[in-house]
């Protein structure tokens, strides 16, 4: 069992909302930083330890910014996450580009970052030799089809677009060293949302067992092995919290049983974690504005599935505590929704919570990763500004809300002026 804390009282929370309207999400700083000081202790047994922060859960410089300052890099996946890696102060090989279906573009911008480019396909290779050259450090992004389980929200990796096979990756690292490659990593995903860590040791020994091979086959020495994301958070009240120090401890056996006995330590070890960094220390905060009585009771709130999409995309859990209500009994049963235009815009499906009233302040838990970063404006909607409590109980803003003017932006207004249909 784990409990769903909120770093403000129902007070605080009210002044907060007086000064920033509803919705918006509240990240905690120092809970950002206290998770990844733990985390970096407990992998501190494996050698070369380092992480990638996924910038696709929660792209903001800030967030980028604070994580570089304890220490970690970035994973990118596009020429945006690619800048604001740079703009966050997050050079070289601290970055590691994993993308797929790249353009030349992009390729170009991560060689001049000095970014690690983490190639997804065999036919990648002269595409980035054509595009910005082979350089001396270069990863292989691993897809192990049927050998390992997928989960619910990845797939089955056989059926995932990403990656090389296994002959793949043999010939494709005998070629990387022919073009002139000298430095060589491994990476593979495979997994999202996973809590078991055997899961996470079963793939860290899958690519310890390639690590072997390819020295023996191929006399090529891998640098570091990227065992991916996909590290779980505990959603749901009766789950509990993966135990870095336990999946370390499994990492570390299972690297002393392959790697060591191999002639290949040190070998570091790397990940590219997102979810689990950021997710339980962020909310959606939005304001009860309806209420309807039908077939089933519904709250109607401020915010919808454009600011948090997880539960209409894919029936994701998120708890809910109503602000200055935690303590009393959830008597109700409501469909809590947004105004989109889709009846999957549901962020709880009949769901047991206190009575709400109109203007009650809704908090969404562990929306601090593909939370905000998910958002879209179907419907027109305008996204939710991001706010950071800091470690000294101030709260800055780190995104502002979108306006109209932004939605209008990219539009040509001067030109629908002169614009004519044609009438047939």
């Amino acid at each position: 069992m784990n409990n769903k804390t909120f770093p403000l009282s129902a007070e605080q929370l009210r002044n907060l909302v007086s000064q920033y309207p509803t919705p918006f999400y509240l990240y905690d700083e120092g809970a950002i930083r206290k998770n990844a000081r733990a985390i970096k202790k407990a992998f501190s047994i494996l050698p070369g330890f380092f992480e990638h922060f996924a910038v696709k859960a929660l792209p903001n410089p800030f967030i980028m910014k604070i994580l570089h300052d304890e220490g970690f890099g970035a994973d990118c996946s596009s020429l945006p996450e690619l800048l604001l890696a740079e703009r966050a102060g997050i050079r070289g090989e601290e970055i590691m580009f994993t993308s797929n279906d790249t353009p030349a573009e992009e390729f170009r911008a991560a060689r001049r970052l000095g970014a690690i480019i983490n190639l997804d396909d065999f036919t990648h290779i002269e595409f980035l030799e054509s595009a910005a050259g082979i350089p001396d450090l270069v990863s292989c992004r691993y897809n192990p089809g049927p050998l390992k389980e997928g989960n619910a929200i990845i797939g089955k990796p056989e059926e995932a677009k990403y990656g090389f096979t296994r002959d793949q990756l043999f010939e494709g690292y005998r070629l990387l060293k022919a073009k002139g490659a000298t430095r060589f990593a491994l990476h593979t995903m495979v997994a999202s949302n996973e809590l078991n860590i055997e899961y996470h040791i079963e793939t860290a020994r899958i690519l310890f067992e390639l690590a072997a091979e390819l020295y023996r086959r191929l006399d090529i020495r891998l640098e570091f092995v990227n065992l991916g994301g996909g590290a779980g958070i505990p959603y749901r009240l009766e789950q509990k919290p993966i135990d870095y120090e336990a999946l370390a401890r499994g990492i570390r056996a299972a690297y002393d049983a392959i790697i060591v006995p191999a002639g290949l330590d040190p070998l570091g070890i790397h990940l590219e974690w997102g979810r689990i960094i950021t997710g339980p220390y962020g909310w959606l905060v939005s304001t009860a504005i309806h209420e309807k009585h039908i077939y089933r009771n519904y709250i109607g709130l401020d915010a919808s599935m454009a600011d948090l999409m997880r539960p209409g995309m894919y029936g994701a859990y998120h708890h809910i505590t109503v602000a200055g209500k935690e303590q009393e009994v959830p008597a109700e049963t409501y469909d809590v929704v947004g105004s989109l235009c889709e009846n999957n815009d549901k962020f709880a499906v009949q769901r047991k919570l206190p009575k709400i009233d109109i203007g009650d302040v809704l908090i969404i838990h562990d929306a601090g990763a593909h939370g905000r970063a998910m958002g879209f404006n179907y419907n027109g909607k305008l996204r939710a500004g991001e706010l950071l409590l800091r470690t000294d109980g101030s709260v800055l803003q780190i995104r502002r809300r979108e306006t109209v003017e932004d939605y209008f932006a990219t539009l040509d207004f001067s030109a629908l002026a002169q614009f004519s249909p044609e009438r047939t």
